[in-house]
């Protein structure tokens, strides 16, 4: 099968690409630059030179392809219509990334949340979240037009990804502070909670999902939860550093952006992937984000 995937330089479609090269599909996958296009050609894919700005070309790509992936942005509605519509009508399979931060709240990290969504459970999401949520729907809806579309709902991923960029981003982004700083932060009390689930499981329900996940289907992406609390905590025992401290949200977000502060690190979002396994007998086989941090995030 011939695959066109977005997002192939990055952490989630460098992993899916290589998953997927390993049952033999061939991978074209987008590159914004020359640079980019040698280290994708020398992981065995096929690069397209252009961007999701190119509706023209993504259009075409999805055309001549046999199935289309987009892992390169959760957010961009435009790239996502020009896909679905070059589709239509061709029954062809159309997997989309989106995120679990669709279903997070604004704790900041001062308050551990009880509320764990599966597949039907409802979402009324916090406004930083409602256009992505949209999206979301819009795919799901083009299963009505002729589109095997699926949404995978990732979790925290971790683990270190096998294509171009292994760091996911979140983890990565807490350890990288307290090495640059010799400090490991939470932001606020670190109490909040969120689901995760390692990078080879993810890339494993991708390759399902391709083979037979039906129109219209949506799944969770998870297996085991943690707070960040428990997550710095393992940071710290893994960089031999002090125990965590509060991060001051405005100080967090001034490092680090709005959304990477206040959703990506400091909400809650809980979710269980019920379907996956009952639909696609996904069996994931990495339990534990604190073990992994603890015996093999990298220290350097």
């Amino acid at each position: 099968m011939t695959i066109f995937l977005t997002g192939a330089s990055g952490y989630i479609g460098g992993a899916v690409a290589v998953r997927l090269m390993r049952d033999g599909h061939r991978i074209r996958g987008l590159a914004r630059s020359p640079e980019t296009a040698a280290r994708l050609r020398a992981l065995g894919i096929e690069p397209v030179p252009g961007d999701l700005s190119d509706t023209a070309l993504l259009a075409r790509e999805a055309k001549a392809a046999d199935a289309v992936i987009n892992a390169a942005s959760a957010d961009d509605r435009a790239a996502v219509e020009a896909l679905l519509d070059a589709l239509a009508g061709s029954g062809k399979p159309f997997l989309h990334t989106s995120g679990t931060s669709v279903v997070g709240d604004d704790a900041r990290g001062d308050w551990a949340s009880d509320k764990i969504y599966d597949e039907d459970t409802p979402v009324d999401p916090v406004p930083g979240k409602a256009a992505r949520l949209a999206i979301d729907r819009l795919i799901l809806d083009a299963a009505g037009r002729g589109v095997r579309s699926v949404v995978l709902c990732n979790s925290l991923i971790y683990g270190t990804g096998p294509g171009l960029n292994p760091d996911s981003v979140q983890i990565p982004v807490l350890a990288a502070a307290a090495r640059k700083t010799g400090l490991v932060r939470h932001i606020g009390r670190g109490l909040n909670i969120w689901s995760n689930v390692h990078v080879d499981d993810m890339a494993d329900l991708y390759a399902l999902a391709l083979q037979r996940a039906p129109a219209g289907a949506f799944y969770y992406v998870e297996n085991g939860e943690a707070s960040f609390a428990e997550a710095t905590a393992a940071i710290a025992r893994r960089l031999g550093l002090g125990a965590p401290q509060p991060w001051p949200v405005d100080d967090a977000i001034a490092a680090l952006g709005f959304g990477t502060a206040v959703y990506s690190l400091g909400s809650n979002s809980r979710v269980g992937g019920k379907r996956a396994r009952a639909e696609l007998g996904w069996a994931p086989k990495h339990a534990s984000l604190i073990e992994w941090i603890e015996r093999e995030m990298p220290v350097g």
